[in-house]
């Protein structure tokens, strides 16, 4: 008989105690403070998502900025690389040899340009007006 009083007494400290906490917790108005935590829940979600945006799109530039500069570098790379196959100052330089077929003997010739004259064209300014008709 003695351990049912016992264990009523602890069941009902630990019933008193609960009772305790919701009251400091939730106070006289349970169902309101229910929907406080709600809408707290829900800016408290908003706000984590907001946050993993920020941080996605964060990542994004920094891989961006990242791959921007080793391409970058990798330009620089292939210009030192050029300039590295350019003969010495006072030799003369030898073009590249192409890959692909031979071109024909046809092909290498280039037109030759236009002969320019030494006519000055007249500007608007030199031109007199002509006959004016009545």
């Amino acid at each position: 008989m003695a351990r049912d009083y016992d264990s009523q007494l602890l069941e009902s400290v630990a019933v008193r105690r609960r009772r305790m906490r919701d009251a400091l917790l939730f106070g006289a108005q349970r169902a309101r403070r229910t929907a406080d935590e709600r809408l707290g829940k829900l800016f408290a979600g908003i706000a984590i998502a907001a946050v993993l945006c920020a941080g996605c799109v964060g990542w994004s530039f920094i891989q961006h900025t990242l791959a921007k500069q080793k391409a970058e570098q990798h330009k620089q790379q292939q210009q030192q690389q050029q300039q590295g196959r350019l003969q010495p100052y006072g030799q003369p330089a030898t073009p590249p040899k192409p890959s692909g077929p031979p071109a024909s003997p046809s092909a290498s010739k280039s037109p030759k340009p236009p002969k320019k004259t030494s006519e000055p064209t007249p500007s608007h300014a030199d031109r007199s007006p002509g006959p004016v008709k009545s």
